[in-house]
């Protein structure tokens, strides 16, 4: 919870006249072009991986072409959300839910302790990779994107991508493909010398969150009729962006994967800033507002509190988010 208060009185119309020129400022005069390009260069983003497995999903993410430690990370989110244990209802297991047969073929011993282990992230995230890998080779020759044929490959199978001659009309397929490549550019690092662009959905997104300062905090509210209106931190980043005609996830720790991160100084305003127990686990976020410019958010704090402006630099800053359009 964020039990920041800004002062009273006068405050709010000084610092509300203050965002909207510095709002203005920035989306009139936009910032300098993309330089970088491609998947990060092989590199994740800082802090989007749990810790225990960021050196396992750096390492096999490049072990082909087709494949980088970004797309690897989100093709873990997406099957498991990064669970070791899970099952689904296919029989699909572990953090890279192989099903027992195609795991007997693609399993392998990476860690070297004399068994390969589907329930072992050390065994399963490489042969996660690796399997990644094999596919590649398979639909090679298949039009299309050859990331997104890859990925098709492991949700439905070569066959089905070589026979529809790219990735197959199952509904499942498809938004497994657009799931993982939305979130690809969340988990990968830009090059140096890569400027993130603005987003121009931005700015009405911060006028919508300037639209709801004062009301009062509802822990799980959307902003609906039944909610009274109101709203809690991720419900009124969510509604901020749906205004703006962007879709983000429910939850904090979720939105953090919703686009690129800029760091503290290449900041915006509408970029989202996220505040955690853990400064090294994404899973411990528990907080989000949305950026409006001089170092101050809007934000829903805590029940018994209103949306309100905050100043973003406490103990608990864990970095920020882009929501990418699209």
């Amino acid at each position: 919870m964020r039990r920041v208060v800004w002062v009273a009185g006068g405050g709010f119309g000084v610092l509300g006249l203050f965002v909207a020129f510095l709002v203005i400022g920035v989306y009139t005069a936009g910032t300098a072009p993309v330089t970088g390009s491609g998947r990060g260069g092989g590199q994740l983003a800082r802090d989007t991986v749990p810790p225990e497995y960021e050196e396992l999903v750096q390492h096999w993410g490049n072990l082909c072409e087709t494949l980088s430690p970004a797309i690897l990370a989100a093709q873990l989110g997406q099957e498991s959300g990064w669970q070791t244990h899970v099952e689904s209802h296919a029989n699909a297991q572990g953090i890279a839910q192989f099903i027992p047969s195609t795991w007997a073929t693609h399993g392998i011993d990476a860690n070297g302790d004399g068994e390969a282990n589907v329930w072992d992230p050390g065994d399963a995230i490489p042969s996660a990779a690796s399997y990644d890998c094999s596919l590649a080779g398979y639909v090679e020759d298949v039009p299309g994107d050859p990331v997104d044929n890859m990925l098709a490959a492991y949700n439905a199978g070569p066959y089905a991508v070589i026979q529809y001659n790219g990735v197959p009309p199952y509904e499942e397929t498809q938004n497994y493909v657009r799931i993982i490549r939305g979130a690809e550019a969340s988990f990968a690092a830009p090059p140096e010398d890569t400027v993130l662009p603005p987003l121009e959905q931005a700015a009405t997104a911060v006028h919508f969150a300037q639209e709801h300062l004062g009301t009062p905090y509802k822990w799980g509210g959307d902003g609906t009729p039944e909610d009274g209106g109101r709203f809690d931190c991720s419900g009124l980043t969510k509604a901020a962006y749906a205004e703006a005609g962007i879709e983000l996830p429910r939850v904090a720790n979720d939105q953090w994967n919703a686009g690129p991160h800029p760091e503290r100084d290449q900041l915006l305003p509408g970029d989202l800033v996220f505040f955690a127990y853990d400064l090294e686990d994404p899973r411990s976020i528990h907080h989000v507002g949305i950026y409006v410019g001089g170092g101050y958010m809007i934000d829903a704090p805590y029940t018994g509190a209103t949306i309100r402006f905050d100043p973003i630099d406490s103990p608990d800053y864990f970095g920020a988010t882009r929501p990418v359009a699209g």
